[in-house]
């Protein structure tokens, strides 16, 4: 076993060993023909404790994943089911993917280190368990761009190129091999509560609420709401207002996951698991992400609906344990904290503060008018009119007693905004796969990272705020 040289931040005994007997499975990590070293995220790490390790160590933890000491003995394939695409699904769970050890974070919050790619598990059905190169990339694009708009995101914590070759109906094939570790504040997911359901444990039920309510904790519900006491139903306001949150987050983030499975949601309200996600190339509700979504479920407009009836699904589940009234209560939050949230976010994003209800929403109106007719995409409309600037007259009265709150940064006078949009992330993939050429890859996410700071402190309550990082990539 490697020695680790400075100690990571315990999390004591981990916490997922009290329910672990049910809600996981032991696995092990596949065995890579190679591991080559291809990303690194030591701020993320020196927040667990972990900026310290060598590169060697590194792959022996997170190549061959090899047990950090006084962690997880063996990693656990988690356990779930879930709606896809509105079908019940109870044969899902961790098919190429595992919770690899727990920690604390310096603010002392739980944090998993979790993979995708790293090999086979009961979970898999017909799957081989890995993870494209490609797959990986995109996904620590995400990532970084969701953190610079402010998203509250998992962060993608270690690419390791592992030597095989894969094939892929969606994409040309044969194509290289990746695993990745991705830091998250837990794994917890909607479709873990209704597996519970499906199987009829209460008891189990009863435990998991109480791991959430004391690894994710939160604001109580209003002081009116019924059954305001019973656990489960304080868990189900906290994630109604977390997924409003994370709704409006996206919006104004101009970005769409493409899959808002409830095996996707964490109960966390965290950003994670990303597939066929997009940016907007212009203000389009019914842009899609995913080509296999026919009908447009989770097109871009549709996302908040989404996410609030994924929390539907979360109250029938604890309707097992808790009283019904409570929990209706609680979703009907979900209305009027999506605005309140995306009225937040939209300020902050356009760097103006807020004035009154009726005045922000007039003004988010307009700006979204002005986005549709003009074929604008959101990245450049908020560079634009970051602090208030405008161009058309009628953006200009909106903005009239709007008072700028930043554009101090130099990255407001650039002359263009960063974006992710859909050409860039293939011509970086594209510089990777013909010529190993990782210097587009590395020089996207520091400017990515440099608008990041332009933003000023992201639009994220405390008790859930994403933390600083930094990359040091191979």
């Amino acid at each position: 076993m490697v020695e680790i040289p400075q100690q990571h931040r315990d999390a004591g005994s981990p916490p997922i060993l009290d329910l672990a007997d049910w809600i996981a499975d032991p696995v092990e990590a596949a065995d890579f023909p190679r591991t080559t070293l291809r990303w690194r995220n030591d701020r993320a790490a020196d927040d667990i404790g972990l900026a310290n390790l060598s590169d060697d160590e590194w792959l022996a933890h997170f190549g061959r994943f090899e047990s950090l000491p006084g962690n997880l003995p063996q990693p656990l394939a988690l356990r779930y089911h879930g709606h896809q695409f509105r079908v019940y699904n109870p044969e899902l769970g961790d098919g190429r993917g595992f919770l690899f050890a727990q920690l604390r974070d310096q603010r002392g919050r739980l944090m998993d280190l979790g993979t995708k790619g790293s090999g086979q598990t009961p979970w898999s059905r017909a799957g081989d368990g890995r993870l494209t190169l490609k797959g990986a990339v995109r996904e620590l694009l995400a990532t970084e761009m969701l953190q610079a708009l402010g998203v509250d995101t998992s962060r993608t914590f270690s690419i390791v190129e592992t030597g095989e070759q894969l094939v892929r109906g969606d994409e040309p094939s044969p194509t290289r091999s990746a695993v990745l570790t991705r830091l998250s504040h837990g794994h917890i997911r909607i479709g873990t509560f209704q597996r519970l359901l499906a199987h009829d444990e209460p008891e189990h039920m009863r435990q998991l609420v109480d791991y959430c309510l004391t690894q994710f904790p939160g604001p109580p519900p209003p002081e009116e709401a019924p059954d305001r006491d019973d656990p489960a139903v304080r868990l189900l306001h906290q994630v109604v207002d977390r997924m409003a949150d994370l709704a409006a987050s996206w919006m104004v983030a101009g970005f769409v996951h493409g899959v808002l499975n409830t095996d996707n949601m964490n109960i966390s309200g965290e950003s994670f698991d990303y597939g066929p996600w997009r940016w907007l190339p212009r203000w389009e509700p019914g842009f899609t992400a995913a080509y296999f979504d026919h009908a447009g479920l989770y097109a871009f407009g549709r996302q908040p609906e989404s996410l609030g009836w994924n929390c539907a699904q979360l109250a029938t589940a604890l309707r097992l344990v808790a009283p019904s009234e409570g929990l209706i209560a609680a979703l009907e939050r979900f209305g009027a904290l999506y605005p309140a949230h995306l009225r937040r976010r939209w300020l902050w994003r356009l760097g103006v503060a807020p004035l009154d209800e009726a005045r922000d929403a007039a003004l988010i109106t307009g700006c979204e008018r002005h986005m549709r007719e003009t074929g604008q995409s959101p990245d450049a409309f908020f560079y634009a009119h970051r602090g208030g600037r405008a161009t058309s007259a009628e953006l200009q009265a909106l903005f009239a007693d709007y008072e700028a709150t930043g554009l101090d940064h130099d990255y407001w006078h650039d002359g263009a905004p960063q974006s992710m949009l859909y050409d860039e992330v293939e011509a970086i993939w594209s510089a990777i796969d013909r010529d190993d050429d990782w210097q587009p890859l590395l020089d996207k996410v520091a400017a990515v990272r440099r608008m990041g700071q332009a933003h000023d402190t992201p639009p994220v309550p405390a008790s859930r705020g994403t933390g600083d990082e930094s990359e040091k990539a191979r």
